[in-house]
């Protein structure tokens, strides 16, 4: 059934670049429009890594949702951070940060905290929520570490690793929603959106 069978689709926007987001909810049948929220993110602090992810997935949201062009959307912001030993680790500074991490991480398991925060453009309201998945680490030998770095990817991610890229093998498992890990739990997200109102069913582009 497509999306004029259940009834009028919402107009969907998603407040970040997050490539990975936009693919997990393409995959669910969604095809949100991306307005990139431009929060800087290290000037926003919290006691918690999962009060802290919650703010700013708030405050990309609020941001997109403060623009004109998004009246009447249904606006979608969330922000990942990986937590070990009680801190909250966002993208590494530089490929010597990264390195460090790995350094730590290997052989122990963290807990990746993804914020959610939806903005209902049409009444106002605004639901925001953490989803938790706890990361069990491999053990990477230095050479792999090294290699992973040289290649880029880390530098761009919260924590340092995807669990739908390179350092996919260097992930024993996790758990939890895995999706969470890349970025955005549908679970959760559908579950907001029931909150609101709005049947996660109702946003499915035709196909």
């Amino acid at each position: 059934m497509n999306a004029q069978q259940h009834g009028p689709a919402r107009r969907l926007v998603l407040a970040s670049a997050s490539p990975a987001r936009l693919g997990l909810l393409r995959q669910a049948g969604l095809d949100p429009e991306v307005i990139v929220s431009g929060v800087d993110e290290d000037a926003l602090g919290a006691d918690t890594p999962a009060e802290l992810a919650r703010i700013l997935a708030e405050a990309k949201a609020e941001a997109v949702a403060a623009r004109p062009e998004t009246a009447d959307a249904l606006v979608i912001g969330c922000d990942s951070v990986l937590e070990l030993d009680g801190q909250a680790l966002g993208k590494p500074d530089d490929a010597e940060d990264a390195t460090a991490r790995w350094k730590s991480m290997r052989g122990r398991s963290g807990v990746l905290r993804t914020g959610h925060c939806v903005i209902d453009r049409r009444g106002g309201a605004k639901m925001s929520e953490t989803a938790s998945t706890t990361v069990r680490f491999g053990t990477p030998s230095d050479e792999e570490i090294a290699a992973y770095v040289a290649s880029g990817e880390p530098l761009h991610v919260a924590g340092a690793f995807t669990l739908d890229g390179l350092s996919a093998p260097f992930v024993d498992g996790v758990d939890g929603d895995p999706g969470n890990v890349i970025g955005l739990s549908l679970p959760t997200l559908r579950s907001m959106l029931a909150d609101l109102g709005v049947p996660i069913t109702r946003l499915w582009a035709p196909r």
